[in-house]
C-alpha cells in the first residue's frame, strides 16, 4: 500500500488553467483551503503536467467542483494530458467573474484564484491562490449549505469514485 492512499477518499476537483485555445482542465484531489482571511486555496500540481505550465505562465487558476454527472469528463481530464482531450468532454466554458481563465458552467461551483505563492515540495509544486471570485449552483449550495443530493464527487481509489451519503451526522452536544 502506498501511504498517501491512506488519505482517501478525498474530494475531487477540476483545475482550470490557461486562456482561449490554451485552456486546460485537470482533475485534482490535493486541494484545500489554507486561509480564511484572506481566503486562499492551495493545490498540488506536478511540473510534468500541462496545467503546471499554464498556472506558472498566467498566475491564476479556477477550482471547479464537479458532480457525479461529470464523472466521465473527470476521468478523461484525470488520465489524459494536454488541451486536445477537452474535445472529448462536455465542459461548458464560461467567462469567470474576475480572472481571464474560464470557469466551467456545468460545474457545481467555480472558485477563481490568483497565485500568491508557490513552493516545490518533492515531485509537486504547491500553488496558493487568493480567491478573487466565485460562482455556484444555487441548487448545490442553498442557504450556504452543501446539498448532498447533487452528488459531490470524491476519489476513493485510483479508478473508483464515490459520492456522499445524504444522511448528515452530528456529534452529541
Amino acid at each position: 500500500m502506498k501511504p498517501y492512499r491512506l488519505f482517501y477518499p478525498m474530494r475531487t476537483y477540476l483545475i482550470v488553467s490557461g486562456r482561449r485555445e490554451e485552456t486546460n482542465v485537470m482533475a485534482a484531489d490535493w486541494v484545500t483551503v489554507v486561509s480564511f482571511r484572506p481566503l486562499m486555496v492551495g493545490v498540488a500540481i506536478s511540473p510534468e503536467r500541462y496545467t503546471w505550465g499554464l498556472v506558472k505562465k498566467y498566475g491564476e487558476f479556477v477550482v471547479s467542483v464537479p458532480s457525479l454527472d461529470m464523472l466521465d469528463d473527470v476521468w478523461i481530464v484525470g488520465t489524459r494530458h494536454g488541451p486536445e482531450k477537452l474535445k472529448e468532454t462536455s465542459f461548458e466554458f464560461v467567462p469567470s467573474k474576475v480572472i481571464e481563465t474560464p470557469s466551467i458552467g456545468n460545474a457545481l461551483a467555480n472558485v477563481e484564484c490568483r497565485v500568491v505563492d508557490e513552493r516545490a515540495y518533492g515531485d509537486h509544486t504547491w500553488f496558493v491562490g487568493e480567491v478573487v471570485g466565485s460562482s455556484y449552483s444555487r441548487e448545490a449550495f442553498p442557504d450556504d449549505v452543501s446539498n448532498l443530493e447533487v452528488k459531490f464527487l470524491a476519489h476513493a481509489s485510483w479508478s473508483d469514485f464515490v459520492t456522499f451519503d445524504e444522511r448528515v451526522y452530528r456529534p452529541r452536544r
